[in-house]
């Protein structure tokens, strides 16, 4: 009778003793959950420190554009064009005669037909130009004032050719000055607050070839025979027989090969 009383008494216990060790892992895994909230937890933390790094990065390139925009902040200027000043510059001709030159190269120069050089000549000599025979001048090419230029026998000038002859420019025999090519013999002193004019004379020695679209700085003197390639910038003297190119340009090669003779003869250092 003990015996069977026992056994139901040892069962009713069983559920208990199998609900303890539920309870246990239970309390087991809430603790596992624990240690993985830590886990999240540290890596909030690192999260939130290298947010903190990042906000300081932030902060850092902030001040360092704020000092580069504070370095690179606009200079006062100096420049004073009202003060500018060219009363010591003298045209060479009245300013009627000047105004009437503008009017004979916009009009009569201009538009005159392709083959008429002669009358082109004849223009350019009229108003004080030095034409040798046989100069071929485009009807486009412009002068500014043609009583301040020179040019040599046989000579071509291309069209939209500028001659910019605030000084002399003397071009030689037997030269080419290609369409579009600038010889400019007036600029400004940069350093000088009223902006002050400068002016130097161009010289294009005989046989030379000034391509198209160059640009020759004033004070520039190119060599017998020497060569400008096309869109070139010439800041320095070209010397005789030479070729240069570029912007600004430098020396390419020679022109020709020389003969015995010109070997012979002491070298020019290159500018």
């Amino acid at each position: 009778m003990s015996a069977v009383i026992r056994k139901p008494l040892e069962e009713a216990v069983q559920p208990d003793t199998i609900g303890a060790e539920a309870r246990c892992e239970l309390a087991g895994s809430s603790r596992g959950g624990a240690v993985v909230d830590g886990t999240g937890a540290g890596a909030q933390s690192v999260q939130a420190g290298n947010q903190r790094g990042g906000a300081k990065a932030d902060a850092d390139r902030i001040g360092s554009a704020a000092g580069n925009a504070a370095a690179l902040s606009p200079m006062r200027n100096r420049i004073r064009l009202d003060q500018y000043d060219q009363s010591w510059y003298s045209r060479g001709k009245s300013g009627l005669f000047v105004l009437l030159w503008w009017l004979v190269q916009g009009s009569l120069f201009r538009y005159s037909l392709h083959p008429m050089y002669a009358w082109r000549r004849f223009l350019l000599r009229l108003f004080g130009a030095q034409i040798g025979k046989g100069v071929q001048v485009r009807a486009t090419a412009r002068f500014t004032y043609p009583w301040k230029v020179s040019i040599g026998d046989y000579s071509w000038i291309g069209d939209d050719a500028e001659f910019y002859s605030l000084d002399r420019i003397e071009v030689g025999s037997h030269c080419v000055i290609s369409q579009r090519s600038y010889l400019c013999t007036g600029s400004h002193d940069i350093a000088d607050p009223a902006f002050g004019l400068i002016t130097k004379p161009v010289v294009i020695r005989d046989g030379a070839w000034v391509a198209s679209d160059v640009f020759v700085y004033p004070g520039v003197t190119v060599g017998v025979m020497g060569v400008v390639a096309a869109r070139s910038t010439v800041t320095r003297p070209v010397p005789d027989g030479e070729v240069h190119a570029g912007t600004p340009a430098v020396y390419v090669k020679q022109r020709f090969v020389q003969t015995a003779d010109e070997a012979a003869r002491p070298a020019v250092r290159r500018a």
